[in-house]
C-alpha cells in the first residue's frame, strides 16, 4: 500500500484511537451490567470466523458490535475527509463490506449480530440489546447441562 502524506499531529491522533474498551463500549457494558446482564467481552462468537464481537451473549447466540460513526460510515454522522479522500473512502467502504460479511457469517452459524452506533445512548442501546437477548432465550429450547447441547439435526 502506498504511504500517504500526513502530519505528525494526525499520525499521533490516529495512533491513539482505541479499537477496544472505548468510552461508548464501556458505557454500554455498564448499562447492561446494571440491568443484570452477564456477558463475555471481546470474543470470537464463531470458530473459523476471524471477527471479534465487543459483547457476546453465548447461550442466546447474540454478538454485539459497537461501531464508530466515522470508521463504519454512520448514515447520520459519517464524514468524508478531504485529505486522502480516496484512501478514506475505500477504507470506510471496506469496513462496511466487512460488517455485512460478518453479519452474514454469524447468521449462517445461528447467531444474531446487533450493531450499536457510537452516537446511541447507552441506556437505550442496552434496552434494545436485552430485548433481543431475552427473545432469543425464550425462543430456544430449554436444556440442562446434563442434556448437553441442542442439535440442529
Amino acid at each position: 500500500m502506498e504511504k500517504l502524506p500526513t502530519t505528525a499531529t494526525v499520525r499521533t491522533r490516529m495512533s491513539r484511537q482505541k479499537s477496544r474498551d472505548t468510552g461508548v463500549e464501556v458505557a454500554l457494558r455498564k448499562a447492561l451490567h446494571a440491568k443484570g446482564a452477564r456477558y463475555r467481552i471481546h470474543r470470537k462468537p464463531v470458530k473459523g470466523v476471524r471477527r471479534e464481537a465487543d459483547i457476546v451473549f453465548g447461550p442466546a447466540r447474540v454478538a454485539v458490535f459497537v461501531d464508530g460513526c466515522f470508521w463504519h460510515g454512520c448514515p447520520v454522522h459519517a464524514t468524508w475527509p478531504k485529505n486522502n479522500a480516496e484512501f478514506w473512502r475505500a477504507k470506510i467502504e471496506g469496513n462496511r463490506r466487512r460488517d455485512l460479511d460478518t453479519d452474514a457469517r454469524l447468521a449462517e452459524a445461528g447467531w444474531l449480530a446487533i450493531r450499536v452506533w457510537e452516537h446511541e445512548q447507552a441506556e437505550g442501546a442496552a434496552a434494545r440489546v436485552l430485548a433481543v437477548v431475552a427473545s432469543r432465550r425464550s425462543d430456544s429450547t430449554p436444556r440442562t447441562r446434563a442434556q448437553g447441547p441442542v442439535s440442529n439435526i
